[in-house]
């Protein structure tokens, strides 16, 4: 997970994956407040903190990571609003947030754990409060990358949708994303498979400029249908839920 963490740190500004990852989330996490300013919002699973920044734009953002490096790669970044803690037992008292996020995180969990870590969110979010939640999407592209994730499952669409409905969740929206590079995906995990999983941190290393630059061109027309349709696949899936306006943790 160190190596991992590493690799994040040097690759989110301008990896094509994590660039069309915020033009998919950002619209969301908008949607979800609704014009609401000065939102308390949550980042579980913050990683490095780089997704505190833009979620700062919509309120007072924290978050939390259990990773010690995670958690230094923030600091050094200035960012002061983190704390070690697992999302399983978040260390905040009932509904004090009205956003939570968790990005790629849950899937490392294992069944109990993730079970919890979704009560969990329920649990800190305001009545009316907003989810916005991304994971690993389909077993047929488990690689190298779930290896170096610690990935323990990849997700349809129906499994997400009963995670988070038998916490007590009302799903809004659920959207596979990155469907426009998923036969290349697809292609790159089937030749990982073939030749045995090896986590290497290679995996999300920044490609050559001009591949970097069509692969996020591919995602930014990705992004901008988004706004009107769903995708049916892809290689993540991304989801808006909200706590009921009145319901009981």
């Amino acid at each position: 997970m160190d190596r991992l963490i590493e690799a994040t740190a040097q690759a989110e500004r301008s990896h094509f994956w994590f660039k069309g990852f915020r033009r998919f989330v950002v619209p969301l996490v908008a949607s979800a407040l609704d014009g609401k300013r000065g939102a308390a919002i949550l980042d579980c699973g913050c990683g490095t903190g780089y997704n505190l920044g833009w979620l700062r734009e919509h309120g007072r953002a924290i978050g939390i990571d259990f990773n010690w490096k995670a958690l230094a790669f923030a600091r050094e970044r200035g960012e002061t609003g983190v704390a070690r803690a697992t999302a399983v037992r978040l260390p905040f008292a009932d509904g004090c947030f009205d956003l939570v996020t968790s990005f790629d995180v849950i899937y490392g969990l294992d069944d109990a754990d993730e079970k919890a870590a979704i009560r969990e969110m329920f649990r800190v979010l305001r009545p009316g409060g907003q989810l916005v939640l991304n994971v690993a999407a389909l077993s047929v592209l488990r690689g190298n990358h779930s290896v170096l994730g610690g990935e323990v499952r990849r997700y349809t669409r129906g499994l997400l949708v009963d995670r988070l409905t038998s916490a007590g969740f009302g799903v809004r929206r659920v959207t596979y994303t990155n469907a426009t590079i998923f036969p290349i995906v697809a292609g790159i995990r089937l030749v990982q498979r073939a030749l045995g999983h090896h986590g290497s941190p290679r995996e999300i290393s920044v490609p050559p400029a001009p591949i970097n630059a069509a692969l996020s061109g591919l995602l930014a027309v990705e992004a901008a249908a988004l706004r009107v349709m769903n995708m049916p696949f892809g290689s993540s899936l991304l989801v808006l839920a909200e706590r009921p306006p009145r319901s009981s943790a």
